[in-house]
């Protein structure tokens, strides 16, 4: 090719590429080098989720990862809707959702603020949240879902970040070979998951039962035992030592007239009050590395059939826990603020 042709070419994609949106550029950087993450919850329980998700959506923005996929592990129509909610305000409404059935029993146990942001009106009795999705009896099970976006993905690629029971991962697990892949999900998951990142445990109490465990004692300990990758959890002392200001709730958001998340934040308890931040340490683990936090040599998790976790160190081990001070603690509660609080990219 000739200086002029190669000048030509030049300036002609130049011309192009400025042409293009910050989300073209954004959309094109995804496909690239953004980490490949999938999200398990029990969105609807402890509003702790909903916090998470909102971060997974402002690191979409900055481009850092590709949101492959969103579990929920809390049954009913709510969860989804919720869920299909937050991805259309925060401008990625094609993420796919997969939902679970007979799953673990959790509807009584808190305030459901998927349910109560769902059935929000405007003063004309139109929702107060626009939805993109038609009929949620039409979503995928989780575990099948997965075995579809894994099937799809390069080799030791994916990080799934857990922030609820581990009830599809264990269906997961157990799956056999289908039309999407010949491997049986064990097989699937060692192929394809580089990390699996979960809430759950409690290492320093060993009479406290953390509730993702207790929900699904027997599928927690399939995960545990026999989950095919490097396995680091977020226990319940960290996410407890970090709470999320109601100052935040309050003040940091009027960017927006109304917030999908706020108004849950403002459903699950009477305002004001601060809430830890057990699943947002998983997904900042997860996406930002080990950098916040203190973590555990290398080792086995036990869980027992009364739901406690026991740790036990050995380097033929590849299950880890993370451990926080109480200056990392404060160092990691301004950093949700910031990133939490910006205003997405797709906002109008």
């Amino acid at each position: 090719m000739t200086r002029k042709r190669l000048y030509v070419t030049g300036l002609l994609f130049l011309i192009i590429f400025s042409g293009w949106t910050a989300k073209d550029r954004q959309s094109m950087r995804i496909v690239s080098d953004a980490q490949k993450i999938i999200f398990e919850t029990d969105i609807g329980n402890d509003v702790d989720d909903a916090l998470a998700l909102v971060m997974l959506y402002k690191y979409m923005d900055a481009g850092e990862i590709d949101l492959l996929g969103i579990m929920i592990n809390k049954e009913g129509t709510y969860p989804p809707e919720y869920v299909d909610i937050m991805n259309t305000w925060h401008g990625y409404p094609k993420i796919p959702i997969g939902v679970i059935y007979n799953g673990a029993d959790c509807e009584n146990d808190a305030v459901n603020y998927a349910k109560c942001v769902s059935l929000m009106k405007k003063g004309n009795d139109e929702p107060l949240f626009r939805r993109s999705l038609k009929d949620y009896s039409e979503l995928p099970e989780a575990h099948i879902l997965y075995r579809k976006i894994l099937a799809q993905q390069p080799d030791n690629s994916v990080t799934i970040v857990s922030t609820g029971f581990s009830t599809n991962l264990a269906r997961l697990l157990d799956t056999p070979a289908d039309d999407f892949s010949p491997l049986t999900g064990k097989e699937l998951v060692a192929k394809k998951v580089k990390l699996l990142c979960t809430m759950a445990g409690c290492f320093n109490n060993p009479e406290l039962h953390e509730y993702n465990i207790v929900k699904d004692i027997p599928a927690a300990k399939k995960v545990f035992t026999e989950w095919p990758t490097p396995l680091v959890t977020s226990p319940f002392e960290v996410g407890i030592a970090i709470n999320y200001p109601a100052i935040s709730i309050e003040n940091d958001f009027k960017w927006a007239p109304v917030h999908p998340m706020v108004e849950a934040y403002k459903c699950y308890q009477e305002m004001p009050y601060d809430r830890p931040t057990w699943d947002l340490t998983s997904v900042l683990y997860s996406v930002e590395g080990p950098s916040y936090f203190n973590i555990s040599p290398a080792g086995m998790v036990d869980v027992t059939d009364q739901g406690s976790t026991t740790f036990t160190a050995n380097e033929n081990g590849n299950r880890y826990y993370l451990m926080v001070d109480s200056v990392q603690a404060e160092n990691i509660k301004q950093h949700f603020i910031q990133l939490i609080t910006r205003q997405p990219a797709n906002f109008k």
